[in-house]
């Protein structure tokens, strides 16, 4: 009889898991209080006090300001739309090229494109996922103006050695945070490090606004111009009397003031959050790292990691199926969580290498890499990043069975789902 619940066994566990929802009364009230106000956004898009949004937004961005240990912090709308204002204050322009990761959400890689710039893939480091210096080195040329950093999964990018070739070549350092509120690199907080750091309030965050971002800076020019890309920026700079009106033209990326007060409340619950994520994680590693031909995340000394989701490393040579097989055997023995009935929390890979896109394979642009300004070429060929698209098409395991709110009980099915397949693998070959 099989064993396995993908060949007719019975599986580990039918039960969904528990939703996570970091939503609670704390933000119903905060919410109301604007509501009951009457003032969801007091953003004006002119010279003005209320240039710098209401209270709640201030309130918010000093509050994040606090406590990711910067000088600045100005909210937008979207992480995506972070990553836009950043580019955009760093004055990148049409002819110059953004370092960028191929192993991440696609906006992170776009963003240089909304200016004319052309995205340049460097590949990422086998163990944390984040740019690998080696290969940033390598992508640098004349053209060259910013890397674009991810913290992905939560885990820090190798930033001393970023950081000394940004230096070297002069260039920006742009932190995209999304996936890594709260992490360290050796004591210091990520998007902190370079330029200026870009973190996510979407839904499926950490914790969240619903929709939104914060950008982080400690750079006073660098903060100014993120304020006149966030709010009609073609409005402000006469009357403010700014001289550099170069990328100053403004996008409406504002935060309402409902979004700002979940924040406020989010923003207080997010260490705690991130210690049960850790918590659960470190239970999952001590156990799944027994099994024979899967590595656990590697975390370098003096970092901590925040684990938007626990990346794993698989092994067909030790485990003696591709990884695809593995992955689908243990779906049938484990359910997704309330909310997410049809959605499992389990992948194979993360993401497409974003060069093999339909954007990038067939130039889909009005500018960037076809701009008459552009003097180099750009490769996105097959090949061109191979740690990506071994660690997508093979080896990468991605799961969020760590989230708050599972129990020690929750977790345990979880390993037992795994150890199940590991020890029937015979029945998939």
């Amino acid at each position: 009889m099989p064993k396995l619940a993908i060949n007719g066994g019975t599986p580990v566990r039918t039960e969904l898991f528990p939703a996570y929802n970091t939503i609670g009364e704390e933000e119903k009230k905060a919410v109301m209080k604007v509501l009951d106000s009457g003032n969801l956004s007091q953003f004006l898009g002119a010279w003005h006090k209320d240039f710098y949004g209401g209270p709640t937004v201030q309130q918010f961005e000093s509050d994040w300001a606090a406590a990711f240990d910067s000088k600045y912090a100005i909210s937008v709308n979207s992480n995506t739309s972070g990553l836009f204002a950043a580019i955009g204050a760093c004055g990148i322009k049409a002819g110059d090229e953004v370092i960028v990761s191929a192993y991440t959400m696609s906006a992170s890689a776009l963003a240089p494109v909304i200016y004319g710039a052309v995205p340049v893939f460097a590949d990422v480091d086998e163990d944390n996922f984040g740019l690998s210096p080696e290969s940033i080195e390598s992508c640098i040329t004349p053209r060259t103006k910013a890397i674009l950093v991810v913290h992905i999964f939560g885990n820090p990018a190798k930033m001393d050695e970023i950081m000394s070739i940004a230096k070297k070549h002069n260039l920006y350092v742009i932190e995209d945070c999304a996936q890594a509120p709260l992490a360290t690199y050796k004591d210091q907080k990520v998007g902190t490090l370079g330029d200026i750091g870009i973190f996510s309030l979407n839904y499926h965050k950490h914790i969240h606004t619903g929709e939104g971002g914060v950008l982080t800076t400690n750079n006073e020019e660098l903060a100014e111009r993120i304020y006149l890309i966030r709010n009609h920026g073609e409005n402000i700079v006469e009357p403010k009397g700014i001289e550099n009106v170069f990328n100053s033209h403004g996008f409406n990326f504002r935060m309402t003031e409902m979004e700002a007060a979940v924040g406020i409340q989010q923003l207080k619950k997010l260490p705690e959050l991130i210690e049960e994520r850790i918590r659960n994680v470190e239970k999952l590693n001590l156990e799944l790292g027994k099994i024979d031909g899967i590595q656990t995340p590697v975390v370098e000394s003096g970092n901590k990691h925040v684990y938007y989701v626990q990346a794993l490393r698989y092994f067909k040579d030790i485990v003696g199926v591709d990884r695809n097989t593995f992955v689908n055997a243990f779906k049938a023995e484990i359910p997704s969580a309330i909310l997410r009935e049809d959605t499992p929390l389990i992948g194979a890979g993360y993401v497409k290498p974003l060069y093999l896109q339909p954007l990038y394979q067939q130039r889909a642009t009005h500018c960037s890499f076809n701009c008459e300004k552009y003097k180099g070429t750009v490769d996105y060929s097959l090949g061109i990043c191979p740690n990506v698209e071994k660690l997508h098409f093979h080896e990468l395991i991605t799961h969020e069975y760590m989230r708050p709110g599972m129990s020690e009980q929750d977790v345990n099915d979880v390993i037992s789902g795994f150890y199940k397949v590991a020890d029937n693998v015979d029945e998939l070959r």
